[in-house]
């Protein structure tokens, strides 16, 4: 028996298969449009570093997030599931009435209702206590809103979660990559004292507000005759580039890169507002194209096939089975993903689905009660049937309503022809919304 084990291993070995499980990175980007890279094709801003990452992947650039809100949209890439089963539907907590006011997380009574949350999500089986069960270290840094990583299975993080000393949606983790990335390569150094792999959540507060890049980008693109407000935002995003150099770069200098899968997705988009600090309308918080589309890539040097993918639908739910799968776990029932390297089972699919609602839960046990607005990409088609309660009310912002549809009647967009929404096609293509509208209840009907 040993002799035919030591055959197997030698047979393994030089053939160049390995036993050696990956390292497994995921890289958030927070508040940026799917247009706003080179690589995607913007004439402007320059991302030489993520476009060199997207030519060495497979690179999906037609990803979907599940809400074009950063909480939801997180915790669905951290869990693989969606928003109304996971139910983080908000930011924060609405107090009754739907009133301005919000439960405080420090407040002793009020901060029970945000424990609520923490801990109900607590119970789903996230990435980090999955691959943690498999011997896996794992590192959070950056935008984490579900109180303190650790009880969510991160063996190291830079959160402290503590709302008396500020914590709220990652409080000393955004420090990462605006101030360097020395957690990171502490991280790194512990992981190969114990010889373990490792998993790292890095979520930068880039280029998310505040918008104050380095003086020589912003100057670069004010020079380019943009707005003191839009050249502030172009160079967040180059420096963003610049930081996710800054992480190749040491992980390349450990010898990591080869056995690391490096996995990127935005959490939602962002239009920059040329006359403010803000975001323009239908982009953040808004369930259009620039609100939910992102590039998604994947690398795994030798293992993936680096490939250009624009026509392929993916999800940001895709990418927890993804890493499970790739670091031989077993993928929980609830996650209905896909693996983003098998290319035959996405074409297959062909659906991609999404839940907007309101800034703020209004009730944390009721998923719909701020539900805004469902939608479903099918093909080249993109449907948005809105709810009638909810939809473009003041506290919603103005961004969640579309200029010209105030009423919130259902939308009909071919986004291939039309991949900004100017022309809704609802009206002349009834057929075409029953259709989609039943794809969309069958995967979920409040």
């Amino acid at each position: 028996m040993k002799r035919f084990l030591f055959f197997v291993y030698f047979a393994m070995c030089h053939l160049g298969f390995s036993d050696e499980r990956p390292n497994v990175v995921l890289i958030l980007s927070d508040d940026q449009s799917w247009t706003d890279y080179s690589f995607m094709g913007h004439k402007m801003i320059e991302t030489p570093v993520l476009d060199k990452f997207a030519k060495e992947s497979l690179t999906y650039t037609r990803g979907y997030v599940t809400s074009p809100l950063c909480r939801p949209s997180l915790a669905s890439i951290f869990s693989g599931l969606h928003t109304p089963v996971h139910g983080i539907t908000g930011n924060d907590i609405r107090k009754k009435g739907k009133s301005k006011g919000k439960f405080n997380r420090n407040h002793l009574q009020e901060g029970k209702i945000h424990e609520q949350i923490y801990a109900d999500y607590e119970k789903r089986d996230g990435l980090a206590r999955l691959l943690g069960k498999a011997g896996y270290l794992s590192l959070q840094t950056g935008k984490w809103w579900e109180g303190k990583p650790q009880r969510h299975g991160f063996t190291h993080a830079m959160t402290h979660a503590d709302p008396a000393k500020g914590g709220r949606h990652g409080d000393a983790g955004l420090k990462i990559s605006r101030e360097g990335i020395k957690p990171i390569q502490g991280f790194l150094d512990e992981a190969a004292k114990e010889k373990k792999p490792f998993f790292i959540w890095h979520a930068p507060f880039l280029p998310h507000t505040p918008h104050n890049p380095p003086k020589d980008l912003f100057d670069k693109y004010l020079k380019k005759g943009e707005s003191k407000f839009v050249a502030r935002y172009y160079a967040m995003v180059e420096w963003f580039d610049q930081t996710c150099g800054e992480l190749f770069e040491e992980l390349d200098n450990r010898g990591l890169s080869k056995n690391t899968i490096v996995i990127y997705v935005t959490d939602n988009g962002w239009i920059q507002s040329v006359d403010s600090g803000r975001y323009a309308p239908l982009s953040k918080q808004a369930p259009y194209e620039m609100g939910v589309r992102t590039p998604i890539m994947i690398k795994w040097p030798g293992k993936v096939e680096s490939k250009m993918d624009r026509k392929t639908l993916v999800s940001s739910v895709d990418i927890a089975p993804t890493i499970l799968k790739a670091a031989g776990v077993d993928i929980p029932k609830a996650m209905t993903g896909v693996d983003l390297r098998d290319t035959a089972a996405l074409k297959k699919r062909d659906v991609v689905f999404g839940f907007d609602g309101n800034h703020d839960m209004f009730n944390i046990n009721d998923r719909t009660a701020n539900m805004e607005s469902r939608y479903v990409v099918k093909g080249d088609w993109k449907l948005l049937l809105h709810d009638p309660e909810n939809y473009g009310l003041p506290y919603a912002g103005k961004s969640a309503a579309h200029p010209d549809n105030l009423e919130g009647k259902p939308e009909l967009y071919n986004v291939k022809a039309d991949p900004h929404e100017k022309n809704n096609l609802a009206e002349a293509n009834p057929e075409k919304v029953a259709e989609m509208t039943k794809v969309l209840d069958a995967w979920w009907k409040p």
